[in-house]
């Protein structure tokens, strides 16, 4: 496993893998034709081409044998409206399902834990779905803890599924 940064002139396969992951993990979240909307929404090439211009957010190809199989996004904030300042947060992280359990996902999020040291940022956190209790034992096992619960507001996503848990990872160097 490697991360690999993705630039503008990654702008076609970044649009493919974060299409790709995220609607085979997530198809099943929607109602209607949301799935269709989110993903316009959130990885239509304008939108990732004015992510990519923003010096805040970045990112990432998590690559298995040279082949992109998930991405990362990472959004750097030096103020947040929670109570801690200097932090970055996982915004977006999926690996494509014939991937899952290979332990690509934990290799990818230790990367960026060491990056965002590197940066000297002093908390990762992360927003995860209340009943996806896989995803909350992964980020446990990786130093995570509950912070607080929020929902999603968004349209077409599925009321059962708007709970969201907020965790948080304090670093250290």
């Amino acid at each position: 496993m490697q991360l690999k940064k993705a630039s503008i002139t990654d702008i076609i396969a970044l649009k493919k893998i974060c299409i790709d992951a995220y609607s085979l993990n997530f198809h099943n979240h929607w109602n209607d034709d949301g799935l269709e909307w989110y993903l316009n929404k959130e990885f239509s090439t304008k939108r990732l081409t004015l992510d990519l211009a923003d010096k805040n957010t970045e990112y990432f190809f998590i690559e298995h044998n040279l082949k992109a199989v998930g991405f990362i996004k990472i959004k750097n904030y030096s103020i947040t409206s929670l109570p801690f300042a200097n932090s970055a947060e996982v915004e977006k992280i999926y690996v494509l399902p014939d991937f899952k359990g290979m332990g690509i996902g934990k290799l990818a999020l230790n990367e960026i834990i060491k990056k965002t040291i590197a940066q000297g940022y002093k908390n990762l956190f992360l927003c995860v779905i209340d009943s996806n209790e896989n995803a909350i034992a992964f980020y446990k096992k990786l130093g995570f803890q509950l912070y607080d619960t929020t929902s999603l507001d968004i349209p077409f996503f599925k009321e059962a599924l708007k709970g969201m848990f907020r965790m948080v990872k304090e670093l250290k160097s």
